[in-house]
């Protein structure tokens, strides 16, 4: 008895109640310890200093005269001011962080990158910047270390983007939607697992959300059976921007970058050592040499392509994963909060992400080739609508058409070459030094990929002998990317009160440029209207300016117009036939600054819309809509109005079809007079119903819409694609139909007949997410 009233003592309670007090307030504050986002100041009213970096050419002639004399031996006295220390192959994320490490040691360092910088993965990511709640509950419940260590070095670095790049990066609120009450101490003690790790990095503490409050945040939510939610944070950033900021702040360490160069061969001492390589202008195709005392292959996917430069008969490392994600308009979500699907269909994850003002949803993890510009297969996208349709609300109708950009991104998995074959395969990064010397990074995310250009770098010193110009050790965790030191998240307000833009251009500017945004304000032209004064838009729905443009042909390297459209802008990822009508301005203004002929202006106009038929638009309807370039000069213009003179008398003479019907609900998918057409085609096949309405039968759709000549590729379409646009229109089952039902049919039908067919498998293949070296 006497035991318990000493336990039970005030004195003793008050221990335990005080203890208790300060272990989770200290918990909480330790959790929650550093500021997100730089504090505002009155520097940051003010245009920061200006800095103009070397141009391309200036670039390419530092390259060349490295190469002056290719017979050099590694370590020889000739020329030694001309030498690289480094040259690194590949501008992607990987390449430009190393770049970046290097050269802010003092390290004299070159990149090539024979597309454009973020060209390849880097611009085609989930755009998130996270630790991988899966990985945990990989790590977790299989006990692997690997995959613990993944996500504690992922969630640590996560916090560094919104310290080095803070316009470019944000907080991101993450939903997980609990349809069962035993998954909620599950979820919770998983998401508290996850702030933990982070430690003082951690960036908002995750929390419970009831039935009531999800659907409030989350309209578009399915209800039925819905218990309630739990969020927590992540990062988010706009991956191609963010590589470009990479780019320009190691330029402005001292580093020389040229894109749009190939290695096409490496050189070698006569120690059988890699001293620099031939280097061609893919632009021009002219070609030269580089020396460097290392090289580093920072390809990506394309990893196995330089090694086999270096070794012919070298054993294949890389396995890429393709990863698809489609755009939807902003209604489909909230445009502070994201989703995460954590159990699809067949077991992968799948986000649903607000990004850039339009919803991001994906991805896929499924066995890919290695190609240039790989594209989501129509099997892919109808996979992810299908995930969606399953979280959203009935009432709202997920819809192919919906579809405004839809891309592939291949993610390289690597098997270290020096390891036991039994090892299989490197679920975070590998780096290898072969016998030549060149040292291979590949793996990996863009979460980690200022981790691994540490290591990378650190590697390299050693392996190369570099030790004598390091000036300083490692200083990215600290080193604030170009953009960042002058910015604020108020500083859109200066834009708007000194260049008069919109206020969704002004912010759209702060946060894609930071304080670089007063650099392209200063390039924007007058509008000529009340309001606003300067800011003319490439598209009337997005917030990107003519101003960009500019700035992106003589700060960021820019040399083509998909470089604009889909790398310095986002244009073409948010809305690829927005893309297309902006691709006559865009190359107008860029042949402006390049002296582009008219023949240089066509090939432009023509290489972009292949492209965006990589995007989700179909090639017919890319060929259909492709633009003329606009023109230039006194030739130019007269025979462009002569050729729109032509076209007028010609039509005086031709028959104005019947237009009728053409606008209303439901018609805007269809061009003028097609709408008349298909009432004609219903009606010749019609009977009236019991109440009297004309009906067509589900049975003869398809026949009625052979008659329609915008339809007369129609016998393409399936049964099973049929009934996929009466299950995505609520009308399966359904044995009648009326004009209205027949008309949104009709529509949908049409998006399937412009995109390509689903690739047939015999079973769907799919990488497990937890082997996924890029993320999910």
């Amino acid at each position: 008895m006497a035991i318990l009233k000493k336990v039970f003592s005030r004195r003793t309670l008050a221990y335990a109640t005080g203890g208790t007090v300060l272990f989770f307030g200290g918990g909480l504050v330790y959790l929650n310890s550093g500021p997100p986002y730089p504090v505002p100041s009155k520097i940051t009213r003010r245009p920061p200093p200006p800095w103009t970096p070397p141009s391309r050419s200036e670039m390419l002639a530092k390259l060349k005269a490295s190469g002056a004399i290719t017979t050099l031996t590694k370590g020889g006295q000739t020329a030694e001011g001309e030498e690289f220390d480094l040259l690194i192959i590949g501008g992607g994320a990987t390449g430009s962080g190393c770049a970046v490490d290097a050269a802010s040691r003092g390290l004299k360092v070159a990149l090539v990158e024979r597309d454009d910088f973020s060209a390849g993965t880097s611009s085609k990511s989930t755009k998130l910047v996270h630790g991988g709640v899966r990985y945990l509950q990989k790590a977790v419940f299989e006990l692997d270390y690997d995959q613990y260590k993944l996500v504690r070095e992922a969630l640590h670095e996560r916090r560094t983007f919104l310290h080095i790049a803070p316009y470019l990066s944000e907080m991101l609120p993450i939903m997980l939607p609990i349809y069962k009450y035993w998954q909620v101490p599950y979820y919770w003690a998983g998401c508290k697992m996850y702030d933990v790790l982070a430690g003082k990095e951690n960036m908002e503490s995750s929390y419970l959300m009831s039935k009531g409050k999800a659907l409030e945040t989350f309209p578009m939510l399915k209800s039925d059976g819905l218990v309630g939610a739990l969020v927590y944070y992540d990062g988010q950033h706009n991956d191609s921007r963010m590589n470009i900021a990479l780019i320009m702040s190691a330029v402005k360490a001292g580093a020389v970058v040229a894109n749009y160069c190939e290695v096409t061969q490496l050189h070698k001492d006569t120690n059988g050592k890699l001293n620099g390589a031939k280097v061609k202008d893919t632009l021009t195709g002219e070609e030269w040499s580089v020396r460097a005392k290392g090289v580093i292959n920072a390809t990506g996917p394309f990893t196995d392509s330089v090694l086999a430069l270096d070794n012919p008969s070298h054993e294949m490392i890389v396995q890429p994963s393709s990863g698809v994600h489609i755009t939807l308009p902003n209604y489909y979500s909230p445009r502070k909060m994201g989703l995460l699907d954590p159990a699809t269909s067949d077991g992968r994850v799948i986000f649903f992400l607000p990004w850039q003002g339009n919803t991001i949803a994906g991805t896929t993890d499924t066995p890919a080739r290695v190609s240039r510009d790989p594209e989501a297969s129509e099997e892919d996208i109808r996979w992810i609508l299908e995930e969606v349709r399953r979280y959203l609300s009935p009432d709202i109708k997920v819809r192919r058409g919906d579809v405004l950009s839809a891309w592939s991104g291949l993610r390289p998995l690597v098997r270290d070459p020096s390891a036991k074959k039994t090892e299989g395969l490197v679920r975070n990064h590998m780096i290898n030094v072969s016998e030549s010397g060149l040292l291979t990074i590949a793996g990996g995310k863009w979460t980690t990929y200022r981790a691994m250009a540490e290591e990378t770098i650190d590697t390299a010193i050693k392996t190369f002998g570099l030790e004598g110009p390091v000036k300083n050790g490692c200083m990215t965790r600290e080193l604030r990317l170009v953009g960042s030191d002058g910015w604020s998240r108020n500083m859109f307000i200066g834009l708007i009160q000194t260049y008069g833009l919109e206020s969704a251009v002004a912010k759209h500017l702060s946060e894609n440029y930071g304080d670089r945004a007063w650099t392209v304000c200063s390039l924007a032209e007058p509008t000529g209207e009340s309001w606003p004064l300067h800011g003319k838009r490439l598209a009337s729905q997005y917030p990107f300016i003519d101003a960009e443009v500019r700035y992106a042909v003589r700060h960021e390297y820019a040399q083509t117009a998909i470089d604009v459209l889909a790398r310095r802008t986002r244009l073409s990822f948010l809305n690829a036939r927005a893309a297309l009508d902006a691709l006559p301005t865009v190359v107008d203004i860029m042949a402006q600054e390049l002296n582009w002929t008219y023949a240089q202006r066509k090939q432009q106009i023509d290489s972009a819309v292949k492209f965006l038929s990589s995007m989700g638009i179909s090639p017919a309807l890319a060929a259909a809509h492709k633009p003329e370039p606009i023109p230039q000069g006194r030739w130019e213009n007269l025979t462009w109005s002569l050729r729109k003179a032509s076209a007028g008398v010609w039509n005086l003479f031709r028959a104005v079809p019947d237009t009728r019907e053409s606008f209303g609900p439901g018609r805007s998918k269809f061009e003028a007079g097609e709408v008349a057409a298909l009432r004609s085609a219903f009606s010749s096949r019609t009977m009236p119903a019991e109440d009297g309405e004309e009906k067509v039968k589900a049975e003869e759709i398809l026949e009625v819409l052979k008659l329609v000549p915008s339809y007369s590729e129609i016998s393409k379409i399936s049964k099973k694609e049929l009934d996929y646009v009466l299950d995505e229109a609520g009308m399966h089952g359904q044995s009648e139909f009326n004009f209205d039902e027949f008309i949104e049919i009709s529509g949908n039908l049409k998006e399937v007949l412009v995109a390509p067919s689903p690739k047939k498998h015999g079973s769907r293949l799919s990488i497990p997410v937890e082997k996924s070296g890029g993320g999910v």
